[in-house]
């Protein structure tokens, strides 16, 4: 039988964060300007995607940190990093920095596998390793574990006039347990539950089985039962839901327009497995507070979840996104049982 569902507890946006190359400051400030909006309405996080060589952004940590210092209580999550892109070691000093900065409230959220377009971006990002670079988890488990404070050299003590630690510094303790995985295949899920992370499951997984029918929901319910099976908090392993939702309560005629008109063309890749990696993608979710709530009730995952970092459509005006994260935050929210700060 279905669970029941759980009331919402923490209620989190996503957004791109998208620019205009001949004015790249105007986007960067807006995306500031959602998070402190996010914070006055009571969000309890803001999440960054990560985009290389586009025009949305590249470096969700250097935008956590101005984020920080604009921001006194919401939590800012990367949804995700890609660590393909990144050195482990740097990486992890970078996201202790900006962690005590913000005084312990980043999320940040990781996956891998090769950089999106490797063959063509290879030789300016690894001219002499690209051959020998390894995606896998075990590059996860080198940031878990130079985060967590673990030996990354076999160094320490005092040289001359200069103090050298064998561990990352600055050391943050609790930003180890605040370490996401983005996954969407069991095998990811399982790993990041063995690995002691938190979960982020989005709006994509993929569709493992060799037959259909295929169920969205039904996919992803098994990916967040097998991550808290693997866990070792088990049923209180947190996991966090990525759909896309776009609540109409206090939107003008011409936005619900553009909403639908939005939804309706990428409902057809929603209907089967897409691509060689066979990934099916969840319907947007448009109307009001009480209808999307009533979808996301009879969904099976959502009904697992306490926590959502509901995803900002790509290529919304601000004024779009403020009327969007308002209606979440006064009408979805509490119509799903959440409460700021609760």
């Amino acid at each position: 039988m279905p669970s029941s569902p759980r009331p919402l507890r923490k209620l989190g946006f996503l957004t791109i964060g998208l620019f205009d190359e001949a004015d790249p400051r105007r986007g960067h400030e807006s995306t500031l300007e959602i998070i402190e909006l996010g914070e006055r309405l009571g969000f309890d996080s803001a999440w960054l995607r990560h985009r290389h060589l586009q025009y949305g952004i590249s470096s969700p940590v250097a935008v956590m940190a101005a984020a920080s210092q604009r921001t006194s209580r919401i939590e800012l999550g990367t949804a995700v990093i890609p660590l393909g892109w990144e050195n482990p070691l740097r990486l992890a000093e970078d996201l202790a920095t900006v962690d005590i900065l913000s005084g312990g409230r980043i999320n940040p959220g990781v996956s891998v596998g090769p950089p999106m377009h490797f063959d063509e971006v290879k030789g300016a990002l690894y001219p002499d390793t690209a051959d020998v670079e390894d995606f896998s988890y075990e590059r996860v488990r080198r940031l878990l574990d130079f985060v967590r404070g673990k030996p990354a050299s076999d160094f320490s003590g005092v040289q001359g006039f200069e103090v050298f630690s064998d561990r990352v510094q600055p050391h943050s303790p609790g930003l180890g347990r605040r370490l996401w995985y983005g996954g969407g295949s069991l095998s990811s899920a399982r790993w990041a539950g063995e690995h002691g992370m938190n979960f982020l499951t989005s709006s994509v997984v993929k569709a493992e089985g060799a037959e259909g029918p295929y169920d969205f929901a039904q996919i992803q319910l098994s990916h967040i039962r097998a991550f808290r099976a693997a866990h070792p908090d088990g049923a209180d392993a947190r996991v966090s839901q990525g759909l896309v939702v776009i609540p109409t309560d206090s939107a003008s005629p011409e936005q619900r327009a553009k909403y639908e008109t939005y939804a309706a063309k990428r409902t057809p890749r929603t209907t089967s497995p897409q691509g060689p990696a066979r990934l099916m993608f969840a319907p947007d979710i448009v109307g009001t507070s009480e209808e999307i709530a009533e979808r996301l009730h009879a969904h099976a995952a959502f009904r697992e979840v306490d926590e959502v970092a509901f995803a900002l459509p790509f290529t919304f005006e601000h004024e779009d996104y403020v009327q969007i994260l308002t209606d979440m935050a006064t009408k979805l929210g509490p119509t799903l049982g959440w409460r700021p700060g609760a």
